[in-house]
């Protein structure tokens, strides 16, 4: 049956208004009586469905009666939308907006002085202002950013003590309790008569906005959290205050998320995140629409001049803010009604980072170690933790394999698990998993992670490139290994380059290369093509072997086997022609070398210099990383890990254990890799597939040929394929290095 237009419409405004009533919730004695007036009015002017009005007393009781439909609406900021959101489901279906230019939201923005050399990457040790203790701008915002881009560290989630460590000295109004470290009221002023200092409210100059504002102008501290509009309304003579009349707006700049600084009008584009403006949240059952219908109506009658009851306005009741901000220009219906994306991600992440509880920490995290060695360290990182009063303590968990603890931690049987590559992805894509933090294996490099290239001679009479592989003569570092064979091969076959057949990636190598050197692939049923070019030990023995009896083995190796023209091309890491050219290697084969004589081969069928591999690289080379269930706080376990390696660190001063060290428990790489340097946060790199980027999983798939497993197998199910698959690919899978 066809229904016209017309009755459709009807239709659907029926169902909008089909809430036979609007259970408001009040949060204060005051509200509850604007609410009365106003339900008085909507029912005077013939509004429906009927408005009610019932006592919460706060936010948070609200919301839980919302949950259990013994109110139907409220109106919440953005920190109370995202825990309505995500712990009772609650959704926002109307928005507040403030001011026609920027609509529903404001920015939370950080201001330096002009000619300060602050940026948002060297705040720590700065002293500075703040609006207030638990306000959006002056401390949600910018204590939430720097802790979800792991600048700023909060062991067990203590982030007053966590702030107070990270900046010099702070006024934060309202941190004047017993609890509350004494560094964040420092910088504070107090009143005219130095009464008052650091109260929440005006009796405190540095106060609010104008007062962290005031707090940066008078040099009290370096750095003022505070909103886009703060600086121009107190500067330029706009503001009639007598510390502010002489105030510039040029004198001053904001610090941006890329380490860059700008003009304080740029607000748009150079802020902490943009703040959303409050909204009315129900159920998730309730229609958004008939909600918005009844404050529509509601707005169109009693917001203008004339009328007696005023939505937007609370003086007669003696407060500000009731049910609506004051400053609400108008009402409007949300059309995504999803509480992640009316915040946006960049509040979002920041109230992530601020859910970080100590009340909600439990007393131990069960770490998860696979051989008797690493429990033994394991044991011994838990009592050292323990000496130094590190939150949350560490317990032991064994299991057999890798695998096993990823489904503990799905199952939440245990809480985390350090594994590298290949682990990550089926951590990730098998079992759920996020990362947590990751190692860092050089002081000054920020990427954690090293750059598998395809070195060349540079020869301008045979320039090829990466498409023309076909029949060259390759050197690898080894059989199963990252750079030289699981990166560039899987790379090959996902790309088609490189055609596999019956499984037999092998066989499908030695007839793409005219002849190869792969040590480690000298065994029954390869073809010997593969070590034709190795050449052993000085005696010619130990030839192809894994070894450094092999002269073309691991890096230097492969390189070697390209400087001597044995081989075309060279599968390494990008510091492999550094660390062998220019004097840096005095072995003879290297002596004359110079890192100028070599290119890299670009995946885009261009050739690049070798100090362009940033540019120009077959993949970058994920780090290990440290796996939670997605449930975990990731920021109190990288709060505990950043913690402990100030004192068990490379840097520490001899208390004893070494995170980064397995010698004392005879065997290499327990639980961390020995290498590593420091733990790091995840900062933007939140999943598996952002931890390890698309070109590693490119040629990690690449592996899982589509005749072996199928293009969407999972490669866990790819590695149980024993009885079809070499024991080599099982190897090379796992990301041995």
């Amino acid at each position: 049956m066809k229904i016209s237009r017309n009755v459709f419409y009807l239709l659907f405004f029926h169902a909008a208004l089909s809430l036979e009533r609007v259970r408001w919730c009040t949060v204060s004695e005051q509200e509850l009586s604007k609410c009365n007036d106003m339900s008085k009015a909507f029912g005077g002017a013939g509004i429906l469905p009927a408005l009610e009005c019932t006592q919460g007393g706060s936010a948070a009781n609200c919301t839980r009666m919302i949950k259990d439909d013994l109110a139907d609406a409220v109106t919440l900021d953005g920190h109370l939308i995202y825990q309505a959101g995500k712990e009772h489901g609650l959704k926002p279906v109307v928005g507040e907006v403030y001011d026609q230019e920027i609509g529903t939201s404001y920015y939370a923005v950080a201001v330096v002085r002009k000619n300060s050399n602050i940026t948002i990457n060297s705040l720590k040790g700065v002293t500075s202002c703040h609006t207030g203790i638990n306000r959006t701008a002056g401390w949600d915002v910018p204590v939430g950013y720097l802790i979800d881009s792991g600048r700023l560290a909060a062991m067990g989630c203590d982030l007053p003590k966590a702030v107070s460590d990270y900046f010099s000295a702070s006024c934060v109004p309202g941190a004047n309790g017993v609890n509350y470290p004494k560094s964040l009221c420092q910088l504070c002023k107090g009143d005219s008569g130095g009464q008052n200092k650091c109260e929440r409210n005006s009796q405190e100059q540095y106060y609010d906005y104008s007062g962290a504002f005031r707090c940066l102008a008078e040099g009290a501290g370096e750095v003022a959290f505070v909103k886009h509009s703060t600086v121009p309304e107190n500067t330029d003579g706009r503001s009639l205050s007598s510390w502010a009349q002489k105030l510039r707006s040029q004198d001053f700049q904001l610090l941006c998320r890329n380490g860059s600084t700008a003009d304080v009008t740029e607000w748009r584009t150079c802020h902490l995140a943009r703040v959303p403006a409050r909204a009315v949240v129900v159920r998730p059952e309730t229609d958004g629409t008939a909600v918005f219908q009844l404050l529509n109506q509601g707005q169109q009658r009693f917001s203008g001049v004339g009328t007696r009851f005023q939505m937007f306005d609370s003086a007669a009741y003696g407060a500000q803010n009731l049910l609506f901000r004051d400053s609400t220009t108008e009402l409007v219906a949300i059309t995504a009604q999803d509480y992640q994306a009316w915040l946006g991600d960049e509040y979002l992440h920041a109230m992530q980072a601020l859910s970080c509880d100590p009340n909600t920490l439990p007393e131990s995290l069960n770490w998860c170690v696979v051989s008797t060695e690493e429990i033994w360290k394991c044991g011994e990182m838990a009592i050292a933790f323990k000496k130094q009063s590190l939150k949350p303590e560490i317990q032991c968990i064994s299991a057999k394999t890798k695998e096993e603890c990823m489904e503990l931690i799905q199952k939440k049987e245990s809480d985390a698990v350090v594994v590298g590559r290949a682990d990550i992805y089926t951590a990730g894509k098998t079992y759920g998993l996020v990362p947590a933090a990751g190692e860092s294996y050089s002081a000054d490099d920020n990427s954690n992670a090293y750059y598998a290239v395809v070195l060349v001679k540079r020869n301008l009479s045979n320039a090829f490139t990466i498409s023309d592989l076909k029949g060259k003569k390759s050197c690898h570092t080894g059989l199963g290994r990252t750079a030289g064979w699981t990166i560039p091969i899987g790379m090959l076959i996902k790309r088609g380059i490189i055609k596999t057949r019956d499984c037999n990636i092998p066989q499908a190598v030695s007839e793409f290369f005219s002849a190869s050197c792969v040590p480690s692939a000298k065994q029954e049923n390869y073809p010997s093509k593969l070590c034709q070019l190795c050449i052993g030990d000085d005696r010619g023995n130990n030839k192809c072997s894994a070894s450094s009896q092999e002269r073309y083995y691991s890096y230097s190796g492969a390189f070697r086997c390209l400087a001597e023209n044995s081989g075309d091309v060279a599968f390494v890491k990008h510091s492999t022609v550094f660390e062998n050219t220019d004097g840096k290697n005095t072995d003879s084969w290297a002596q004359n070398l110079k890192s100028s004589d070599f290119q890299l081969l670009c995946p885009n069928g261009a050739r690049a210099e070798v100090t362009q591999f940033a540019e120009c690289h077959l993949a970058q080379v994920p780090a290990q990383a440290i796996m939670v269930h997605p449930d975990t706080s990731v920021f109190a376990l990288y709060g505990l890990l950043d913690k402990a390696q100030v004192y068990f660190g490379n840097n520490s001063n001899g208390n004893g254990f070494k995170m980064f060290d397995s010698s004392a428990f005879q065997g290499k790489d327990l639980i961390f890799k020995d290498s590593a340097v420091a733990i790091v946060p995840v900062e933007e790199r939140r999943t598996y597939a952002e931890w390890l980027g698309s070109e590693y999983i490119e040629s990690l798939e690449g592996m899982q040929t589509p005749q072996c497993s199928g293009a969407s197998n999972k490669i866990r199910q790819y590695l149980l394929m024993t009885t079809v698959i070499p024991v080599f690919i099982l190897c090379q899978i796992q990301g041995l290095d």
